[in-house]
């Protein structure tokens, strides 16, 4: 069994690869693939990639990143070895680590690790990032507050607007999803939400969420945008669907910090989520898991102030119930917070999966626990626009009440004075 095949058949239960074809066949196939995963050697990972770094432009980034001190500490370390010193070791002792580790390496030992197993090590790493406030600071969880509307009409978004910041949502990012895709529009909504901002003196960060190429022109056009924002994949020819090249990320993080309107200096913005690369027939072979591993090396390059795993968005072709969502989004939680990602979770689902807002507030909690650094935020947790169910603005007002988690310390200042939330 080749080393893809293994991390494949070693992934717990996930339909997208069942679809693949990728799977574990059954459980005892499962548990011993787990079994055979655990003695690899972590050099092994890097000396036989899944994909050749010459031949895929993610694996070139995800290599080039290694630092070679802490790799050398780890490199003879089996998988199992690491996920023993992971739930052993300090926050200071983890981060002596991990610029060692590739993204198969944090993918491999994942799978070796039981849901808690992934709370209590994630927690261990928080990971800050400034944009035009702090995110990721201890005693503190965010809120991006997500003001979708289907017709983009300015009146609507801005009540929604309104009626996050009175559960003290936004913190996290103001930031819209436009539902055209033009320069034009975009500019428009852009001016919209910073519009609103400077007047309101919000210390947060606007967004709108239109591909990265009509950013970058409604930047040169001299748009005020403080986040620039992308979908990420883990193959080259993923990322490529999605008409993105590393040069053009390199190229939109140069322009940002340029022309851009936040002090900084984080000022990237991205979102993933597991099944995306098969549904671009773009997987190579490789389990989703391992594809949203790399996902987070590739944003490492980048220092992102935010990324985010849109966990069940993309349907049950690829994550099919409630258990696999919430195992997926421990997974990346953790798998990006070992990357160094300022990492929050869209705890999500469409309305096709065997899944409900019982199962969504389940996974919320789990990920609190966690130390996400932050969740979505839309009225009643439906998203009229995308048409899926996420988290609400009174979610994130009742996740910081229950763990005592207060917003960014910035975001905090200002609610006060407005009498806001606390």
């Amino acid at each position: 069994m080749d080393l893809k095949a293994l991390l494949a058949k070693a992934n717990e239960k996930k339909s997208g690869d069942e679809l693949a074809g990728i799977a574990a066949n059954s459980e005892e196939e499962r548990v011993q693939a787990k079994r055979i995963l655990a003695g690899v050697k972590l050099s092994t990972f890097r000396d036989s990639p899944l994909l050749p770094p010459e031949k895929d432009a993610v694996s070139r980034v995800i290599e080039e990143a290694i630092e070679e001190a802490a790799y050398r500490e780890v490199k003879e370390w089996t998988v199992s070895d690491l996920r023993e010193f992971l739930l052993r070791s300090s926050s200071t002792e983890i981060r002596r680590i991990n610029g060692g580790l590739n993204s198969e390496m944090i993918a491999a030992v994942t799978k070796l690790m039981s849901n808690l197993d992934l709370v209590y090590a994630a927690h261990k790493l928080p990971v800050q990032a400034l944009c035009n406030n702090t995110i990721g600071l201890p005693g503190r969880l965010g809120i991006r507050l997500q003001p979708n509307d289907p017709t983009d009409d300015p009146a609507r978004i801005l009540d929604s607007i309104r009626d996050g910041l009175s559960y003290g949502a936004g913190d996290a990012v103001i930031g819209v999803n436009p539902v055209i895709d033009n320069v034009e529009n975009t500019a428009r909504l852009l001016e919209l939400v910073h519009g609103f901002i400077r007047e309101e003196r919000i210390p947060t960060q606007g967004c709108v969420l239109a591909h990265v190429t009509t950013q970058m022109e409604a930047l040169r056009r001299g748009s005020p945008m403080d986040l620039i924002f992308q979908s990420l994949a883990g193959t080259e020819k993923a990322l490529r669907s999605f008409g993105v090249t590393v040069q053009m990320l390199d190229e939109a993080q140069a322009l940002v910090a340029e022309r851009g309107t936040a002090r900084g200096p984080d000022r990237m913005y991205f979102e993933t989520g597991e099944g995306s690369e098969l549904s671009a027939d773009a997987h190579e072979g490789i389990d989703q898991l391992t594809l949203e591993s790399r996902c987070y090396g590739l944003a490492r390059r980048y220092r992102p102030f935010l990324l985010n795993s849109v966990v069940g968005f993309i349907g049950p072709e690829y994550l099919y119930d409630a258990p696999q969502v919430i195992r997926a989004g421990l997974e990346d939680h953790f798998m990006g917070k070992l990357q160094g990602i300022s990492m929050g979770c869209d705890v999500c689902y469409t309305n096709h999966m065997d899944m409900d807002q019982n199962d969504l507030e389940t996974l919320a909690v789990a990920l609190t626990a966690a130390g996400c650094s932050y969740f979505m935020g839309v009225p009643m947790g439906d998203d009229c626009m995308l048409n899926y169910q996420t988290t609400s603005y009174h979610d994130g007002a009742a996740l910081r009440e229950l763990f005592g988690l207060r917003p960014a310390p910035e975001f905090e200042a200002w609610l006060q004075t407005r009498g806001g939330a606390r």
